[in-house]
C-alpha cells in the first residue's frame, strides 16, 4: 500500500481524500455483500432450497391503515373531544388538570 504523507496535504485535499476513502469503502462493502449472498444462495440451491424459502422471503409490507385508539377519556360536556391516552394530551383536558381536575373525572 502506497504511503501518503498527509501533512503536507491541505485541508480542501484532505477532504476530496476522505470523500474518495468513503466511497472506496462503500464500493467494497457492497462487493464483499455481494459475493457472501451469492454463496448463501448457492448453499441453500445447493441443499434443494431456494434462500426466500430458508429466510421467508422478504416481509411484505402492510398496507392497511392503522385503526385508531378507542377514547379512554372524553370531555364532559363535549363527547365529539376524546383522547385515548396516547401522545400529548389535549388542551381541555390540560386546562381541566390544572384546575384541579383528577384524569379519572374523565375516564371513558
Amino acid at each position: 500500500m502506497a504511503k501518503i504523507d498527509l501533512k503536507s496535504l491541505s485541508l480542501t485535499e484532505l477532504k476530496a481524500l476522505n470523500a474518495r476513502v468513503e466511497k472506496a469503502i462503500e464500493r467494497h462493502g457492497k462487493k464483499q455483500k455481494g459475493k457472501a449472498l451469492a454463496l448463501v444462495k448457492a448453499k441453500a440451491k445447493e441443499l434443494g432450497f431456494s434462500l426466500d424459502e430458508l429466510t421467508g422471503g422478504a416481509p411484505a409490507k402492510k398496507t392497511t391503515a392503522k385503526k385508531p385508539a378507542k377514547a379512554a377519556y372524553r370531555h364532559p360536556d363535549d363527547a365529539s373531544k376524546t383522547w385515548a391516552g396516547r401522545g400529548a394530551r389535549p388542551l381541555w383536558l390540560k386546562d381541566a388538570l390544572n384546575s384541579g381536575k383528577s384524569l379519572e373525572d374523565f375516564k371513558v
